[in-house]
């Protein structure tokens, strides 16, 4: 959330028209409710519990959540990602060349 409101993400996105789609840690993030940017879930509390609908939207938005999530998970398995320290450009097209090894690990499955 810090991170997200220092480099000004709403910002951003708003200005390349494009959205997104978070967990329950950034509730509040977005407040805009005319046109949001980030998409949250519903949180229930010991004095609200969450209606059928709710928890539907919170499992929809779990499964479009679910492959992004895979990903970075995946991209973990490189530790050099832990120790790198180079241009941001660079580290683009290093993470890039990861993202096409890691795609063929998972669909080769070696």
């Amino acid at each position: 959330m810090t991170a997200a409101r220092r480099d000004h993400v709403l910002a951003h996105l708003r200005a390349a028209g494009l959205g997104g789609l978070a967990d329950l840690g950034f509730l509040g993030l977005d407040d805009d409710g005319d046109d949001p940017v980030v998409v949250t879930g519903f949180k229930a509390t010991r004095a609200r519990k969450l209606a059928p609908a709710e928890r539907e939207a919170n499992r929809i938005l779990a499964a479009g959540r679910a492959p992004v999530e895979r990903g970075f998970a995946h991209l973990k398995n490189w530790r050099i990602l832990t120790k790198l320290r180079t241009d941001p450009a660079r580290a683009s097209h290093l993470l890039r060349a990861l993202l096409v090894l890691t795609n063929i690990e998972a669909t080769t499955g070696n």
